[in-house]
């Protein structure tokens, strides 16, 4: 999703390649909350309190904001989807508000020891990777090329909850490679077609993978000392709210 983009020439003929993404990711997202969260929604069984609707509304809009605005910039619609990205930034900060939130609130209610601890750890850092990449789209957004290539990072970050429910994968540790390559594929998707296209590899989507890498495999750091004590604290401001 492109937030405020200056281009006048003629609309670059990869520009579907986005959509071909956002579908991609609607279809993970599909996929792996469906037991948990949509399939309950739909049969009226689902009962989860309002922040939890709250969390999913805004993170499902999120997708769909990202499939909008791929759908206007492969049709030649810049005004509107210049418009839509001003929307964009404010729903950008918006996620981030309502993801830590939920993530602390959800954190604080499990055991110590063990749960809490890991639960708050991936919320957090969670939306210290998608803040990041939004944070850099938003910084080079006179540069469509690089813009695009960081929304679609920030915007495969989300997806990290919808692959870890996939029942279906092998578990940790041995399935945290199959849970990379699920989570990372709309991003190894444009680096294929970017491959065919220029016969290179553009440095936003290296970064991604490294950040994505670290996350799936740092998650031990939520049983250390320090992060430990950090999150006594996180829940003692929580309980207080």
């Amino acid at each position: 999703m492109a937030i405020t983009i200056t281009e006048k020439g003629p609309i670059p003929q990869r520009r579907p390649l986005y959509i071909a993404l956002s579908a991609l990711m609607a279809l993970i997202a599909a996929v792996g909350f469906w037991p948990t969260y949509y399939g309950p929604l739909v049969r009226l069984t689902l009962a989860q309190r309002p922040l939890i609707h709250v969390h999913a509304l805004v993170f499902t809009g999120w997708l769909a904001l990202f499939s909008a605005q791929a759908m206007l910039a492969a049709n030649g619609r810049l005004r509107w989807h210049l418009r839509l990205g001003g929307v964009g930034i404010a729903y950008g900060v918006v996620l981030v508000i309502v993801g830590l939130t939920t993530g602390v609130w959800r954190a604080a209610a499990l055991p110590r020891g063990g749960q809490a601890e890991a639960l708050l750890y991936v919320a957090l850092v969670d939306m210290l990777v998608f803040a990041s990449f939004f944070g850099a789209a938003i910084r080079f957004r006179r540069r469509p090329d690089v813009h695009k290539k960081l929304m679609t990072i920030a915007a495969t970050t989300l997806l990290i909850a919808a692959v870890g429910r996939m029942s279906f994968l092998p578990a940790p540790p041995g399935g945290l490679a199959v849970t990379f390559l699920v989570w990372s594929s709309p991003v190894l998707l444009a680096i294929a077609y970017d491959w065919r296209h220029s016969r290179g590899v553009h440095p936003v989507y290296i970064t991604g993978l490294v950040a994505f890498a670290f996350r799936v495999w740092s998650e031990p750091l939520a049983l250390t000392s320090p992060w430990t004590a950090f999150a006594m604290f996180m829940f003692r401001i929580a309980s207080l709210l």
